[in-house]
């Protein structure tokens, strides 16, 4: 179906110039390409892989972890609350066809990083990218569906089949941001009730706590795990995953770094079988027992949303995010 023409319309976008430079502009509607439809934004979730566009810019409107309705008279998701898939994926390739919708063959393009995104009024989106959320979820907690629930769940689902609970003993999980706090609450739905989470943060990890987790301290190498999820990205908390890991164990890279990692193929590294596996967000399948997910830890995860404001005031907020003041802070735009 062929989107109305837009051409003269005008909204409101987040413009990253890079330098922590972000300002608030008029531009144009996006175009709405065949098969796509235009989405309203209700509410965009602020994320830490967004500093890199924050230090370096970028061409096109950033924002990845949104939620709205749709807006497309005629369409039959018009009026439709919607989650925003953001891996665009053909559904035809091999990949797609198993399921692994995140990993399309075919496509590789992300809504808010290489083509237009969420902090903004409106947003262009493939139609197999809606995700429709049930009206039970609040809107502040619906953009959660996607990186801090659908992340964490698709990493925890992984290991879960490599090492499942109840031969995993007690689980380490590195890195106490929002998805690391997701994977202690996707650990606990899977039955690991042994959770030690480590994190310099002190209030993040009283909230780790209060979901649940035992404080692990950082860099301590006493102790060895047969399950480990990394969620910090941190060079040093993936070196210290391989040192103690153990034989037969996983350790899940979940966190990520654009800068270079190597390997030191010491003799910890060498002398062991181990798993080290690396998960990217979700496949859509997932997409229901993510709901799940948030219907079971609603108040737990609306702990983590702890900051709502207009699109006039996202550079200032998304400064103070990017300071550590704010854990999973929301754009509002209603």
């Amino acid at each position: 179906m062929t989107a109305p023409v837009r051409s003269n319309s005008i909204m409101q976008a987040a413009v990253f110039h890079g330098h922590e430079r972000i300002t608030i502009e008029r531009i144009a509607m996006p175009d709405v390409a065949k098969g796509e439809v235009l989405v309203r934004v209700s509410r965009t979730a602020l994320c830490g892989s967004d500093f890199k566009l924050w230090h370096k810019g970028t061409q096109f409107t950033a924002g990845h972890e949104i939620f709205g309705v749709v807006e497309q008279p005629g369409h039959p998701m018009h009026g439709k609350r919607c989650a925003v898939y953001i891996p665009v994926h053909c559904d035809r390739c091999a990949a797609c066809r198993r399921g692994d919708t995140q990993m399309c063959l075919d496509v590789s393009s992300l809504i808010g990083w290489n083509r237009p995104g969420g902090y903004a009024e409106y947003v262009p989106v493939p139609e197999n990218c809606l995700l429709p959320v049930p009206d039970d979820i609040e809107d502040s907690l619906a953009p959660l569906l996607l990186d801090v629930i659908g992340t964490s769940g698709h990493a925890v689902r992984f290991a879960s089949r490599i090492v499942p609970s109840g031969e995993s003993g007690p689980v380490l999980v590195t890195g106490a941001g929002p998805v690391g706090l997701g994977v202690v609450l996707a650990l606990k739905s899977f039955g690991y009730d042994d959770i030690r989470i480590s994190d310099p943060n002190t209030a993040r990890l009283n909230i780790a706590q209060s979901f649940g987790a035992r404080p692990h301290p950082v860099g301590d190498t006493s102790q060895r795990f047969a399950l480990i999820v990394e969620c910090s990205g941190a060079h040093a908390a993936r070196n210290l995953g391989i040192e103690v890991v153990l034989p037969h164990g996983a350790l899940v890279l979940v966190g990520e770094n654009a800068a270079p990692w190597t390997i030191a193929e010491g003799p910890v590294f060498r002398r062991k079988d181990f798993y080290m596996i690396r998960t990217f967000y979700f496949p859509i399948k997932d997409f229901a027992p993510n709901i799940e997910l948030l219907r079971r830890y609603r108040e737990e995860y609306r702990v983590l949303v702890d900051g709502e404001f207009g699109l006039a005031t996202l550079p200032e907020n998304f400064a103070r995010f990017a300071q550590g003041e704010l854990i999973k802070p929301v754009l509002a735009l209603d």
